[in-house]
């Protein structure tokens, strides 16, 4: 047990040192993002999909489309609903069975990044009021672990959602009738996910797992096409100063542009 703290210890160290000489173990700038791979309309049977590759780690997304009641509070507005499975074979950690911690906030940072932006026009979800609505699943699943899931998991979810096509309907006696064809679902905004580690008294955009690994915390802020953060998120013990934070959302915003650019083409 020892020996390995030791070792941790000397990482982070090591780590840490490149980060304040402005450098980091795989090459990157200390802002700069890995590779994104986008690909979409990746699994048949979903009304909508899309896998990314962010370096190493890699999402996958299907987005499922169901007719339901809404919420009594939201009677004119359709339902979002992320859920997050982290595969066992993404990773060493990762374990069968219901969704743990980890997979429980991984879903809910995608959800409110794409809830708080109004990212999807959910009144045009509504096919009879106070009775029936469209009902959007969007299943992430983790097929390999290497850090930032969050960032990959929030471009994989926009990508499918732009991906995803609802049923043509017509309604006759309060009846539902399916339609031949299918129209494009909603979307009024393109939310993009960044996220910082703070290793010692710097931070990293981007980390992947080794610097995962020796992080003092994590920090994800949400923009949206506008420009503006509609999430934050903050995990692990460590802090950001509030210097830092106004820091990173320049940053973000910045990165943001980019990103969306490669997943709006996509």
């Amino acid at each position: 047990m020892t020996s390995s703290i030791t070792v941790a210890r000397v990482k982070q160290k090591r780590i840490a040192e490149l980060i304040s000489h402005g450098k980091r173990l795989d090459e990157r700038g200390l802002n700069d993002f890995r590779e994104v791979q986008l690909e979409v309309g990746v699994i048949e049977r979903a009304e909508g999909s899309a896998r990314v590759r962010l370096g190493k780690t890699e999402v996958m997304v299907g987005i499922k489309i169901e007719i339901g009641e809404p919420f009594s509070d939201v009677p004119n507005q359709g339902v979002l609903t992320v859920n997050a499975e982290l595969v066992p074979l993404a990773s060493p950690k990762f374990e069968p069975g219901p969704p743990n911690e980890n997979a429980i906030e991984l879903a809910r940072v995608v959800d409110r990044g794409i809830r708080e932006s109004k990212a999807i026009s959910t009144e045009k979800l509504c096919i009879i009021p106070g009775k029936k609505v469209f009902i959007v699943f969007v299943d992430l699943w983790v097929l390999n672990h290497d850090g930032n899931l969050i960032d990959a998991s929030a471009m994989a979810a926009l990508a499918a959602l732009l991906n995803t096509k609802i049923f043509n309907y017509e309604i006759k006696d309060d009846e539902i009738k399916i339609k031949p064809g299918y129209t494009q679902l909603p979307i009024v905004d393109h939310p993009i996910a960044v996220t910082f580690a703070k290793i010692d008294d710097n931070f990293v955009v981007d980390p992947w797992l080794v610097e995962e690994q020796v992080m003092d915390a994590r920090f994800t802020i949400t923009i949206d096409k506008d420009g503006k953060i509609c999430a934050l998120q903050k995990g692990g013990y460590g802090y950001f100063s509030m210097e830092k934070i106004l820091e990173a959302a320049k940053i973000a915003q910045q990165k943001a542009e980019e990103l969306r650019k490669i997943v709006v083409k996509g």
